[in-house]
């Protein structure tokens, strides 16, 4: 696939996405978002692939929705090989069930929150700053709130979406919006630490916890022992488990 604002390949169990649109920030588009829902779905899709690592090329991960175009969409760059659906770049990434990391170098504004917020793990170098300036504008974060209920309090939620100014990684961390500030060695570690680990079981679960999102807590533990007892059939995992209990 050809893609106009992104770049995509396949190394081993990993899957690279990188947001190539640096000219404009990395500020996303209805065809930007498309291109993302396809590349996830292909990394979805592969059987070799148990972990997505998502990057972006330039100073600025990402700065969100380019406005003018989601105005004036003859302003997008179409492209022919992609339907664009209209669908939220959180939506695209809460539909993804295997594992993933961001990996910021750069500063995070705005709608760009939603890339990262949509990945399990995210990390950064120390010098990362983030930023939602939507009310600077007469505007408000709303797609980013529901991102953001994810790791924070509504309270806290609002308190920094009324807070303009940016701030740093370590603040970040304090919010639950970024996991660790890691060196690159440290990233490679982790990365590679993934390469034995089941996908299979690795979707079930992530499946699984989304399912039960809306659920009774009543529900929830049968629910989630029918997901226990339906991986449990699976042979490759009867035989580790043989293989377990063998072990002295």
């Amino acid at each position: 696939m050809k893609y106009n604002f992104i770049s995509t390949k396949v190394e081993g169990h990993v899957f690279y996405l990188t947001l190539d649109r640096e000219a404009k920030r990395n500020a996303f588009t209805p065809t930007m978002v498309n291109e993302l829902a396809y590349a996830l779905e292909e990394a979805k899709q592969n059987p070799t692939v148990n972990l997505l690592v998502l990057q972006a090329k330039g100073p600025v991960f990402c700065a969100g929705m380019d406005l003018k175009t989601y105005q004036d969409r003859s302003l997008d760059q179409l492209n022919p090989a992609i339907e664009n659906k209209n669908i939220s770049l959180g939506e695209v990434f809460d539909q993804f069930n295997k594992p993933s990391i961001a990996i910021l170098d750069g500063d995070v504004i705005a709608g760009g929150f939603l890339y990262i917020l949509g990945c399990t793990y995210v990390f950064a170098k120390k010098e990362v700053q983030f930023k939602l300036p939507e009310l600077s504008f007469g505007i408000f974060p709303f797609q980013v709130m529901a991102s953001l209920s994810r790791v924070m309090s509504e309270k806290k939620i609002m308190q920094l979406c009324l807070d303009p100014n940016a701030f740093g990684s370590e603040k970040a961390m304090e919010f639950g919006i970024l996991d660790g500030i890691k060196s690159d060695e440290e990233i490679q570690e982790f990365i590679a630490s993934f390469a034995q680990k089941s996908t299979f079981a690795m979707q079930a679960g992530a499946d699984a916890l989304k399912a039960i999102r809306d659920m009774e807590s009543a529900k929830q533990y049968d629910y989630l022992l029918s997901c226990l007892e339906q991986l449990k059939d699976r042979e490759e995992v009867k035989q580790q488990i043989q293989s377990g209990i063998k072990k002295p």
